[in-house]
């Protein structure tokens, strides 16, 4: 869902999501050519139509923040990392990844090759 984001919502997602919490000032500041203030508000009310962002107001100052959607997000970051990094190949990806660890402890073998016998039996 993220990465179907426009660029600047999604942008305004990642920066907010960070952050924790943040006032479009704030969001602006942290943006990369950001547009007008107005414009990031109204990018600000979008994310928030699609129950990705939501406020509360502290001395008349709309504080916002994402709302928690870590699967959603894990998700969709993952698939853009494996589009651009791994020319889309969830192996490589993998391989990639077990590269980074020295030594696998055996319950994380054991995910592992849960996840490898699930992956077969769904080609089945």
């Amino acid at each position: 869902m993220i990465s179907a984001l426009p660029r600047r919502e999604r942008e305004i997602f990642e920066i907010l999501s960070g952050m924790g919490e943040a006032t479009a000032a704030d969001i602006r500041g942290a943006m990369a050519d950001p547009p007008s203030y107005t414009a990031v508000r109204t990018l600000i009310g979008r994310l928030e139509a699609k129950g990705l962002v939501t406020h509360t107001v502290a001395d008349q100052t709309y504080v916002y923040r994402s709302v928690p959607q870590p699967a959603k997000v894990r998700e969709s970051v993952l698939q853009q990392m494996v589009k651009t990094f791994f020319e889309g190949s969830a192996v490589s990806a993998a391989t990639a990844l077990m590269g980074l660890t020295r030594r696998l402890d055996p319950q994380e073998l054991e995910e592992l090759q849960r996840a490898i016998d699930e992956a077969k039996e769904r080609q089945s």
